[in-house]
């Protein structure tokens, strides 16, 4: 397997809007983030990923860009960017920079000319189709609900936008297009980041033709995926942007990839195929969800999880690379969605960090999660900010006359404001976030819950992390050992090993708020010498190949090869 320092690093995300305000103007910024540079290099962290600084009309929260050379004024200025890029370096850390190449804003220069005639040059820089039949060219379902199909009145015809109207999707098919991408790319890189975080890249090649979607119960629009999603040009789009770019620098390139599976994985990171490092699979995500989506709430089944996490494990193994992830952005608080954010809080987030730091992959940190931050419950749907959430509220409910109630704890549940309540740095009003009023209310746990009080506290998830990610750079086994399950009928216990040259780990983690026996199978047996750590202070009947796990417990034993 070949050794490479983006395997060997750990990776934490910063979502600029909710990190730090050093302007007061309640928004997180570029020079708040710089400000805080010193906190997660204490913490460990190798790779800065920034989800979206670029000029935006902030339609889905920057994932709308209108320029993607300029900064958005919110956040600061090139010049607060490049002191930013300069401070990360100097504290021999790295950043990465999100690319958002799917979709433009319907502000960006090109669209702006795209729109005005069907003869414009820059038409072809985005997916135009006329009506068919009086209506849309095809059912497809937004993301944000409705059509993905908005009426452009100065040239009759419509243009495609697989997520906001506010959205317009780029038309890949267009080698103009695809150069613009490459040389604005070359721009980023040559201004010295150290990677890209692609931003459902796999959707970027769209079936020909763009069928409708099948459509039993006759839907008004339908989700048409398998239409965008890994796309018949997918590969070759990829390998042509590594050719003309990625492939002279020395970086790393994580790609958002919903709906790939293990296969897919395996083409898009391959060492021998030369287009990305790894990819996010959603498949864990989605566990969790019922029949209809999302937002149909079901309990995590852990055997559901065994076997996905051990697909991937397994199938990427010696061939790929994982990268793995929780909770981001996009996705709840992990330690209120796997874990116990109540009396549990703290052992189930250390739990959840072992777990996920002794796979085999590149671990992802999402802001707060170091800390133990957890899910929100506003009192209003206004106080609510994300597109997603606001327009189901008004499918469901004011259009749909769904039950208020129900459609609120799906929110509480898997809404995205979730991970966007601003960081709690300490219990001062708004939680040490800003001096103003903040962008979206802070979670009213912040005086419990906070960095002052973790970093202060040697036996805190934030320390806890800070010993993960050191056992990570001092043992290659973390990094680089094979994966293989046990126990794997157990119902709460998630118990693996890796093996690496002539060392063994064996990763015993609780997923319930129950004592429960753990019964190791009969060719490993444990003792108290060979524990590498463990997220309870003291170790109890931690010798032999039968003793008792308390309650979202989590130990690593290490050995010489069994």
């Amino acid at each position: 397997m070949n050794k490479t320092w983006w395997k060997e690093s750990v990776i934490y995300q910063i979502y600029p809007r909710s990190f730090n305000d050093s302007n007061g103007d309640g928004i997180g910024d570029l020079k708040g983030i710089t400000e805080k540079l010193d906190y997660l290099k204490e913490l460990g962290i190798d790779v800065i990923w920034l989800s979206p600084v670029y000029q935006s009309p902030n339609d889905d929260n920057g994932y709308d860009i209108s320029d993607y050379q300029n900064i958005m004024d919110e956040f600061g200025t090139m010049k607060d960017w490049e002191e930013l890029l300069a401070e990360v370096h100097a504290r021999g850390m790295k950043l990465i920079m999100d690319l958002v190449v799917n979709h433009s804003s319907d502000e960006h220069a090109w669209f702006a000319e795209s729109r005005k005639s069907k003869d414009n040059p820059y038409r072809d820089y985005y997916v135009w189709r006329p009506g068919k039949d009086g209506v849309e060219p095809n059912n497809w379902e937004s993301a944000f609900s409705g059509s993905v199909w908005e009426y452009d009145q100065a040239t009759e015809e419509y243009f495609l936008h697989i997520f906001s109207k506010k959205q317009p999707d780029l038309n890949w098919e267009s080698p103009e297009l695809r150069n613009e991408v490459y040389k604005m790319m070359t721009w980023w890189l040559d201004k010295g980041i150290d990677g890209f975080r692609m931003d459902v890249i796999n959707f970027i090649s769209k079936v020909p033709g763009l069928p409708d979607a099948p459509n039993q119960e006759g839907k008004q629009y339908v989700s048409g995926g398998e239409y965008f999603m890994n796309g018949p040009r997918i590969h070759e789009f990829l390998y042509e942007m590594n050719q003309e770019v990625l492939s002279k620098y020395d970086i790393i390139t994580v790609g958002e990839m919903p709906g790939a599976t293990v296969d897919d994985a395996k083409l898009y990171t391959g060492d021998d195929r030369e287009e990305l490092n790894m990819v996010f699979t959603f498949e864990h995500m989605d566990l969790d969800s019922g029949l209809n989506g999302k937002w149909d709430l079901k309990p995590l089944d852990l055997l559901d999880l065994k076997e996905n996490i051990t697909k991937w494990q397994v199938g990427l193994n010696g061939v790929g690379w994982n990268s793995l992830y929780l909770n981001n952005h996009d996705q709840p608080r992990m330690v209120s969605r796997f874990g116990n954010d109540k009396e549990y809080r703290v052992e189930s987030a250390k739990m959840l960090a072992t777990f996920l730091h002794m796979l085999q992959g590149t671990p992802y940190v999402y802001q707060g999660e170091e800390i133990g931050m957890t899910n929100v419950k506003f009192d209003s749907i206004d106080d609510y900010q994300d597109i997603e959430i606001r327009n189901m509220y008004r499918d469901k409910v004011i259009q749909g006359n769904e039950d208020h109630d129900k459609v609120m704890e799906s929110i509480y549940v898997k809404g995205r404001d979730n991970a966007r309540t601003p960081f709690q740095w300490d219990e001062s009003e708004n939680a040490g976030f800003t001096s103003g009023k903040p962008w979206l209310k802070i979670n009213h746990n912040y005086k419990d819950i906070n960095a002052k009080l973790a970093v202060a506290d040697s036996d805190s998830i934030y320390h806890y992390y800070r010993r993960l990610i050191e056992l990570r750079k001092k043992n290659s086994i973390i990094v680089y050992g094979e994966y293989e399950l046990i126990m794997a009928e157990h119902q709460q216990i998630f118990a693996f090993t890796r093996t690496y040259e002539n060392e063994k780990l064996l990763v015993i983690t609780n997923f319930s708020g129950e004592e429960v026996m753990c019964d190791l199978p009969n060719d490993i047996v444990v003792s108290e010498d060979k524990l590498m750590i463990s997220n309870y202070k003291e170790a109890t009947n931690s010798t032999g190949a039968s003793f008792t796990l308390r309650p979202y417990e989590a130990r690593v034993y290490k050995f010489n090869s069994l």
